[in-house]
């Protein structure tokens, strides 16, 4: 089998650890394995279970050199830093920064969804939001059975979503006020603990945040449903990890709720929980460190006939990102 040189660049990063294991987990065919991060990183050894001891390297201008695919899991300005040096390396570079994504020239990809369009790549394809990957994995089953003309959606976002310290900020918090002692502020600009902020991201002149806004520029793009108009609140919730969404889509044409069930059963990257007798339904415990969306209590939209209501889980870390990244990536060597 032929094996390919891989660099993930942000390597010590939540994403680019998770990156690391998915890699593995999915039997990639790595060859030379490359961690790429900051100067205070360089110098360490990681250890894993697939590919041995890896020492982490500085990321500079000449770090691309041999390799095949570049897995991006840096911050925005890092990504722009670095990308005329990955593609000019003759690398692909698959990035979960926001730099790239609506760049008309640069595909953004969910292998679940839109998997031709990573072939239309020009040496960059990018990764999509988390909640964006979540909420359509969840949806797109509907919008085949009828265009989706119109999304109202609500987030529940994990701590873990603001980087390795936000779980931190939390148990730390949530230890404060179980004591009785103040409560420190770093990651989040009130307490989360016990608490919920309804903003993430900077507020547009619209009154939207930019985390809101992903959903509809995204999802135009991912579905090719250019008309396709979205509302969105996106809350920072005190769970540690997986993403949660309450969506109501509403369809060009009056959909059977049966046949709603059935499509998202059968739909790649779905898992079905739905069992209103049992009191079953998707929750973020259950979709933690795995790579399924969950979806449940499916029911009609009691205020537009077209209008389909449900609740969606998943792992924000993974599917949201480190794995559909690598999903990416084995679907431009299944093509070799």
């Amino acid at each position: 089998m032929k094996k390919y040189n891989v660099g993930i660049l942000g390597a010590t990063g939540a994403v680019g650890q998770e990156m690391l294991k998915v890699l593995g987990e999915r039997d990639f065919p790595v060859g030379e394995l490359r961690l790429l991060a900051s100067s205070r990183s360089a110098g360490k050894v990681v250890d894993t279970e697939i590919f041995g001891s890896v020492t982490i390297q500085e990321a500079t201008h000449d770090s691309f050199g041999g390799l095949d695919i570049v897995l991006g899991a840096a911050e925005n300005d890092i990504s722009r830093t670095f990308v005329k040096d990955i593609k000019a390396s003759g690398a692909v570079y698959i990035d979960n920064s926001s730099a790239f994504r609506l760049d008309p020239d640069v595909p953004l990809v969910v292998p679940e969804i839109n998997p031709e369009d990573a072939f239309k790549h020009n040496g960059i394809i990018a990764n999509p939001n988390c909640s964006t990957i979540i909420t359509l994995v969840g949806i797109n089953a509907i919008n085949k059975l009828s265009p989706i003309e119109t999304l109202y959606a609500s987030t529940y976002q994990a701590v873990s979503g603001a980087g390795a310290a936000g779980p931190v900020e939390m148990y730390a918090q949530s230890e404060a006020v179980m004591k009785g002692e103040p409560v420190e502020k770093k990651v989040f600009p009130y307490q989360i603990a016990f608490n919920l902020l309804p903003q993430i991201g900077g507020f547009q002149e619209n009154g939207y945040t930019s985390e809101e806004m992903k959903l509809q520029n995204e999802g135009r793009k991912i579905l090719h449903l250019p008309e396709m108009k979205v509302s969105c609140t996106c809350v920072r919730v005190p769970v540690e990890r997986s993403h949660s969404i309450s969506a109501i889509v509403i369809t060009k044409d009056r959909l059977d709720l049966k046949d709603v069930s059935e499509a998202i059963a059968q739909a790649p990257g779905c898992r079905l929980v739905d069992d209103r007798e049992k009191n079953l339904y998707p929750m973020p415990l259950d979709t933690s460190d795995q790579d399924k969306v969950f979806v449940g209590r499916i029911r009609r939209d009691l205020a537009n006939e077209n209008g389909i209501n449900l609740w969606c889980c998943g792992d924000q870390v993974r599917k949201g990102a480190a794995t559909n990244a690598v999903q990416i990536a084995q679907l431009l060597i299944a093509q070799e």
